[in-house]
């Protein structure tokens, strides 16, 4: 039996995994992969220590430094929490670990438009993941879905490889941080359209436009690549009757990341934590591994 099973391998699974092992726990990470959104940033320039680093690179480095503690890997997908004596049982798709104590750090997943057209030209023009599908959009005009830090930073990626970016945000201005902004409203090559929204995406093998409302018009854009970055979703469902959530299917946490259920913690995007930033992720995930040696601790002396 582990003391600790850590669900997820993105900045906070990986940075609780290191202070775990410090702590010589005897640790398994469970994760479908390694790095989480984390390793689809392009442009990470906010994490302590480098001035520029890709989310490639540094979630290579998070593994690097986890499997230099001699932290145990399992690539698969749990779909349960089962509570025994005092203790847990992981079931993934493919069997079930058992542990003293859970840290659950799934992360989030993209939020869909739900849309007519999105379904239907998933792959074919649509995408959630600039990182992974920009280079296939090399010359040709695009929207992007979202005015917040995830549209800017595909924005800020297809400012390199795509003719023309159509950025359209449902509010009144960009959000995001002020130095994305900048970058984007500067560029001649973005159209920003706020107070818009996206009511269809159109095309026949592979997208050829979108319909936007705008102002009680409806106005049709010509582009080839739709990227929808409109927030994400936390991977919180195999536990939705497990623990507390909140009403954005958020895991509620308190300040040591303690979960309405002893011996459960939680960390990252999935928490109730406010502001999901990679180094918000990593400081969270390291107080959940010291939360969880120290219940351990306290279980032992009574």
């Amino acid at each position: 039996m582990y003391e600790l099973i850590i669900i997820g391998a993105g900045p906070a699974g990986i940075t609780a995994s290191i202070y775990a092992a410090r702590k010589r726990m005897r640790v398994l990470v469970i994760a479908k992969d390694i790095g989480g959104q984390a390793a689809l940033s392009s442009d990470v320039e906010n994490y302590t220590g480098y001035q520029y680093i890709t989310g490639a690179e540094l979630t290579r480095k998070f593994e690097e430094h986890a499997r230099e503690f001699g932290v145990e890997f399992v690539q698969e997908e749990v779909v349960g929490i089962e509570r025994a004596d005092g203790w847990f049982r992981v079931k993934t798709r493919e069997g079930t670990y058992e542990s003293r104590t859970v840290i659950i750090a799934t992360g989030a997943r993209p939020r869909k438009l739900n849309v007519p057209g999105e379904e239907e030209f998933k792959n074919r023009g649509v995408t959630y993941c600039a990182t992974c599908d920009a280079p296939l959009f090399a010359g040709r005009d695009v929207a992007v879905v979202g005015g917040g830090n995830s549209g800017l930073d595909a924005t800020l990626q297809l400012m390199r490889i795509a003719n023309r970016i159509y950025l359209i945000e449902a509010g009144p201005r960009l959000r995001g941080d002020e130095i994305m902004r900048e970058k984007v409203e500067r560029s001649d090559k973005v159209t920003v359209l706020t107070n818009a929204r996206v009511v269809e995406i159109v095309g026949d093998r592979f997208v050829t436009g979108i319909v936007v409302e705008r102002d009680g018009k409806r106005e049709r854009l010509q582009v080839q690549g739709v990227f929808i970055e409109i927030g994400y979703i936390p991977n919180s469902d195999f536990v939705a009757g497990l623990v507390r959530l909140n009403e954005r299917g958020e895991i509620i946490v308190d300040d040591r990341c303690r979960t309405s259920v002893d011996g459960i913690f939680a960390s990252g995007d999935v928490t109730s934590v406010p502001y999901k930033q990679i180094i918000v992720s990593a400081g969270e995930g390291a107080k959940a591994a010291l939360s969880a040696h120290e219940y351990l601790q306290r279980m032992r002396q009574t």
